[in-house]
């Protein structure tokens, strides 16, 4: 159980892909022990994890099965656990993404990843990269709390998210005239699409309330 008076300890997912020591920096910024695991077996203790990434879903997934994490981070999360995905760790949430073919994801969340369709222009190219206002769901925000909805975090995809429960997203995006789910609560489950640990203030912000959430006991 969960010491209130200590800093949670949270396992940040190390498969090869993801920039981990800026989720690390911005975790330790508020408070949260966090430590880079690449093994199951460091895992046991833990009172939440971060799973992020950066790159190719398939490889994601390969790298992850490899290391023999992929059952892991399912089982734990599905216990209540709490797990927060960051870029690709959001994608790799769903069922399964359409990225250079047909990849199975991890099945958290139900829904499919998707990439970006009609002609690029030199506002609106693939990837996109730079900072995108995020609109909050009001019925469905508790990474987001204490911060405004229309806040601007920093993107840098092709893909994006598409869940089949559209109560599951806690946030909204626009980008090449689609409004896309930009980030994800489900139970324990949470996920963003942006890098927080890339978004200065309000990034920082958004790992005090995963951080508050963990403490809460609410898992």
């Amino acid at each position: 159980m969960l010491d209130m008076n200590k800093d949670p300890l949270i396992g940040i997912i190390d498969y090869g892909l993801g920039n981990l020591y800026s989720v690390q920096k911005a975790c330790k910024h508020v408070g949260i022990d966090a430590i880079m695991i690449s093994s199951k077996d460091k895992l046991e203790n833990v009172d939440g994890i971060i799973l992020p990434g950066v790159g190719a879903f398939g490889d994601a997934m390969k790298r992850l099965r490899e290391k023999d994490l992929l059952e892991y981070i399912t089982k734990n999360a599905k216990s209540g656990l709490p797990l927060l995905g960051i870029c690709l760790g959001m994608q790799l949430l769903l069922d399964y993404s359409e990225e250079f073919g047909h990849h199975e994801g991890l099945g958290l969340i139900k829904g499919k990843v998707v990439k970006f369709a009609g002609e690029e222009n030199e506002d609106q190219k693939i990837p996109q990269i730079q900072w995108n206002k995020v609109k909050t769901v009001p019925s469905n925000n508790y990474l987001f709390n204490g911060i405004a909805s229309g806040t601007f975090f920093y993107f840098l995809h092709s893909y994006y998210v598409v869940p089949v429960q559209a109560e599951v997203a806690a946030a909204i995006t626009e980008y090449r005239q689609i409004e896309y789910c930009s980030a994800i609560q489900k139970d324990n489950i949470f996920g963003a699409q942006f890098h927080p640990e890339k978004s200065g203030a309000q990034g920082l912000h958004l790992f005090q309330n995963f951080k508050n959430y963990i403490k809460s006991g609410k898992q």
